[in-house]
């Protein structure tokens, strides 16, 4: 009994050290996860983050004393559920998902097992002698005999995703050398400064965040001046539809100042303003006349120099 107790004291002791100098934590599951994958990933995650397994009820034990403390840890509580570990981490949570992610292996099926994704089987000769055709044809796949073998006519669905396989299909796929699963370790949740969320947060791009960041702006923006509610991001539109009003009682009135004296003589003289814009439009054009006129000239010259035969 002391050993046991001795072993559970260093476990908690070593689950607090590790909650109290880490900022995040990957809630992970190891259904069906090697040994060798786990050795693996520890190596691909060395230095940057440390992995912690244990008994479920004894992390929740641990979890459950150490509330009083740090009452953010309770936030763990509800995913300390089935096969699953810990990996702590001051790292970058994009890298060590992807680290995480990577170490995945190719397993055949087993009768029982859920499909995490669709299985299908391809299409084409499977080297099977014709004697096995009415185990194809058990499981409804279309056949025919090509060349003294069993050849599939086309691709075939045979076990959607979240259905159980059974025994024939197993069986059938281990024929045909088969491994449609891939295993290795799933992140549950990410635990970061007391906040909880899913592992695909970590999937959001800085473009994708910028594009949403700017589409809030502009919606306070537009509700602001719809309401006439002052904010932030619409105090410069405030401004220039201030300075816009303030224009228009200007132009309206004897009333001026130096930067709107133009702008006034512009509106009481318009011809004034649209006869210069031709000559200044025409001495532009004037100076580039002759210059364009001189290629067609030398163009002449070219044409009647190619009239005559170089012989002549």
């Amino acid at each position: 009994m002391g050993g046991k107790s001795a072993t559970k004291t260093a476990y908690f002791e070593k689950l607090k050290l590790l909650l109290d100098t880490h900022s995040s934590i990957f809630v992970v599951g190891i259904d069906n996860v090697s040994s060798q994958q786990m050795h693996e990933i520890r190596i691909a995650l060395r230095g940057e983050a440390t992995v912690l397994m244990g008994k479920n009820t004894m992390v929740r034990r641990a979890l459950k004393g150490f509330v009083a403390e740090n009452p953010e840890f309770e936030k763990l509580q509800p995913f300390v559920k089935g096969n699953i570990g810990f990996i702590f981490t001051n790292g970058d949570l994009k890298d060590i998902k992807e680290k995480i992610l990577a170490n995945r292996v190719a397993a055949p099926a087993k009768a029982g097992a859920v499909a995490p994704d669709d299985v299908w089987i391809p299409g084409g000769n499977t080297g099977m002698e014709p004697g096995k055709t009415a185990f194809f044809q058990a499981l409804g796949v279309p056949t025919k005999i090509a060349r003294g073998t069993i050849e599939i006519v086309s691709d075939l669905k045979l076990v959607e995703a979240g259905n159980k396989v059974g025994a024939s299909e197993a069986s059938l796929l281990n024929l045909l050398n088969i491994s449609p699963f891939t295993y290795g370790m799933t992140i549950a949740q990410v635990y970061q400064e007391g906040q909880v969320f899913g592992a695909d947060v970590l999937d959001i791009s800085e473009e994708q965040l910028l594009a949403t960041f700017s589409k809030a702006i502009s919606t306070i923006t537009a509700v602001s001046l719809a309401v006439s509610y002052p904010t932030l991001p619409a105090v410069i539109h405030n401004l220039i539809n201030g300075y816009k009003k303030v224009l228009a009682v200007a132009i309206e009135t004897d009333y001026s100042w130096p930067e709107i004296d133009e702008l006034k003589d512009r509106i009481a003289n318009p011809d004034a303003y649209a006869s210069a814009a031709p000559v200044a439009a025409a001495a532009a054009s004037g100076g580039d006349a002759p210059a364009a006129a001189a290629p067609a000239e030398d163009e002449e010259e070219s044409d009647e120099d190619m009239g005559f035969g170089l012989f002549d």
